[in-house]
């Protein structure tokens, strides 16, 4: 199984300060952003890791990131996405990189307090179909929502005004092969991108989607709050390892 970081965007809910860096590249507490998603992967037993990156700091990642080394990797593949057409477009980048592998895929803006090993081996072991993690949060509204009827997702709405659950998905997903053919057939949303949401609620038409619900906190890090919040989560967790 191999792992994909979307670390793409212009972060302009962070400007001004991504005027100068990409958003990902920014500090939470006491580390680089995009160091969480990394050690999400190489804590699951992923090592063969993609970044996908764009906008005008894409060499920022090489400089930092090297051939990752740090993290106990032996390298890091890098590919560029053009322009914001959308998480599942920027996904498409990676079938050359998946070749016939499943993939676990992680907004680089994602930080997660699970260790998610137990989660990928169960679905490197499930035959077929995509697996989704969910958190219960108190503004579904900001997220794509989950519906869950007798153990099984029904259906998702990106950032419904009214959610029908408070079930957030998170930015952390694990598809099999056939998620870059379902993306090559996406139609464009109304904000013009190719939504992941819509990946995902073509594996629940094919009856081939499963879940697991994280236990410890998960959150993003797009907005000044937000990444404010990630901050203040991950310093604590340090402070209880002292």
């Amino acid at each position: 199984m191999k792992g994909v970081i979307l670390a793409g965007g212009l972060g302009s809910r962070l400007m001004p300060c991504t005027k100068v860096t990409n958003k990902h590249l920014l500090p939470v507490y006491d580390k680089p952003m995009i160091y969480y998603p990394i050690m999400t992967l190489v804590n699951a037993g992923i090592e063969d890791i993609l970044i996908v990156t764009g906008g005008n700091h894409a060499g920022e990642f090489l400089r930092l990131l090297g051939n990752g080394k740090e993290f106990g990797l032996k390298d890091i593949s890098y590919t560029f996405q053009e322009g914001e057409g959308g998480i599942a477009d920027a996904l498409k980048l990676a079938e050359h990189f998946a070749k016939d592998e499943k993939i676990f895929v992680i907004l680089g803006d994602n930080i997660a307090e699970d260790n998610v090993r137990a989660h990928v081996n169960d679905f490197i072991n499930q035959p077929k179909g995509a697996k989704v993690f969910l958190k219960e949060v108190p503004d579904p509204e900001r997220f794509g929502v989950a519906v869950i009827k007798d153990g099984v997702i029904i259906s998702i709405e990106e950032k419904p005004r009214d959610p029908k659950t408070n079930l957030a998905v998170c930015g952390l997903y694990m598809y099999d092969n056939e998620v870059f053919d379902i993306a090559k057939n996406l139609k464009p949303s109304n904000r013009g991108e190719l939504e992941i949401t819509d990946v995902n609620n073509e594996y629940i038409r094919r009856k081939s989607m499963t879940y697991s619900i994280l236990k410890g906190w998960w959150t993003d890090a797009g907005t000044f709050e937000s990444l404010f919040k990630a901050s203040c989560l991950v310093a604590e967790k340090c402070v209880r390892k002292d």
